[in-house]
């Protein structure tokens, strides 16, 4: 069964240890994002990530995102940046907008599916931050069967995966609402699926940069 530990405005150190621990002990956390909650595991935790990608139901063939909580993290989990990306990052982290990059070669394929990238956001929300910052980066997909609707409540999560979840971090309802924007730029500039960043405000950016987005959102 889970533990649900309730989560104040700002995390003590008591409770970044403890995490920390379930983290280092292969162990699967829900969160709350901006918009729902996820599920979250350590980057160097294959057999969480595992255990995360049968929970889900759906991953076996698609990567699985990463939260950082600034640029310097995600530098170590990206092989190159291009100007672009640092561009967008600097323009649009933290906020919804997730930056498919070129996966750093030490990646579990868990993660990757064999794609050779990786999809980075740096979240805006607060308590999930503090939490980066000291673990480092963690899992972000959302919290959900596939084919249904993301968790955005504790109880939700208990209702569901309360079997498969070590510890959910109940930090109230999360917002719900749509995911984030997903920006592939490994190779040109690409909307795979539309957001809250919209096309036209990523063109209005780039816009500086002599760039625009070819949108081909993902069909499902």
């Amino acid at each position: 069964m889970a533990t649900v530990l309730p989560i104040p405005q700002t995390l003590t150190p008591e409770i970044l240890d403890v995490v920390s621990q379930c983290i280092l002990q292969d162990g699967v956390l829900a969160v709350t994002t901006e918009s729902s909650y996820a599920l979250a595991a350590g980057l160097h935790q294959p057999r969480a990530i595992e255990r995360i990608a049968q929970m889900k139901g759906d991953r076996q063939t698609k990567p699985i995102l990463l939260l950082v909580s600034s640029k310097a993290q995600a530098f170590q989990v990206v092989s190159a940046l291009s100007s672009t990306a640092k561009f967008l990052m600097d323009r649009f982290w933290p906020g919804p907008l997730t930056l498919i990059l070129p996966a750093a070669s030490n990646l579990p394929i868990s993660l990757t599916a064999g794609s050779g990238t990786i999809g980075v956001r740096q979240p805006q929300q607060h308590q999930l931050l503090q939490l980066l910052a000291s673990t480092g980066p963690l899992t972000g997909t959302s919290a959900n069967r596939s084919g249904l609707p993301p968790a955005t409540t504790a109880e939700e999560i208990v209702r569901e995966f309360a079997e498969e979840v070590d510890m959910i971090l109940d930090s109230g309802p999360s917002p719900g609402g749509s995911p984030s924007t997903l920006l592939d730029v490994t190779d040109g500039i690409r909307v795979l699926r539309h957001g809250p960043i919209t096309v036209e405000r990523l063109n209005d950016a780039l816009t500086s940069c002599g760039q625009r987005c070819q949108d081909e959102p993902l069909r499902s």
